[in-house]
């Protein structure tokens, strides 16, 4: 298992999504994942924010399409409460339920713990099923 975080730096958008899909094909290549998660947008009070990672989440699901690897959405609430039991579960407690679920020695740097966690509820969607068709309803697999 590993994770860490492609930095952009700063200057040109465009040369700065080239250094994010130049990364993540180097993490693909290196670690050959079979499939990838990735968290929905949301909407903050800073549009150019948004816009802009938006533009880095789009590279970032080209980066694992022209791979050929499977891509699964999720909001921020079905990761925390995958993770946590609380879907409105503050970032310190997604953070500490990430440390204690991989069993990590330290704790991991905030961009780290969110994609982690983007990560365990993916596996715990597919140990329940959710990507063979199956859904939750009510608790209950469907």
């Amino acid at each position: 298992m590993a994770s860490g975080c492609v930095r952009s730096g700063s200057g040109d958008l465009a040369a700065r999504l080239k250094t994010i899909l130049e990364g993540l094909n180097e993490v693909i290549a290196v670690h050959a994942p079979g499939e990838v998660a990735v968290e929905k947008v949301f909407v903050n009070a800073n549009p150019q924010s948004t816009l802009a990672l938006g533009q880095a989440r789009g590279t970032a699901i080209c980066a694992a399409v022209l791979a050929g690897l499977p891509v699964t959405e999720y909001t921020a609430l079905q990761v925390k409460q995958s993770v946590v039991g609380n879907g409105h579960a503050a970032k310190e407690q997604v953070s500490h339920m990430v440390k204690r679920l991989l069993a990590l020695p330290g704790d991991p740097a905030p961009d780290a713990a969110d994609a982690l966690a983007c990560a365990i509820c993916h596996a715990h969607g597919n140990r329940l099923g959710v990507h063979r068709g199956l859904r939750m309803k009510k608790g209950r697999l469907v």
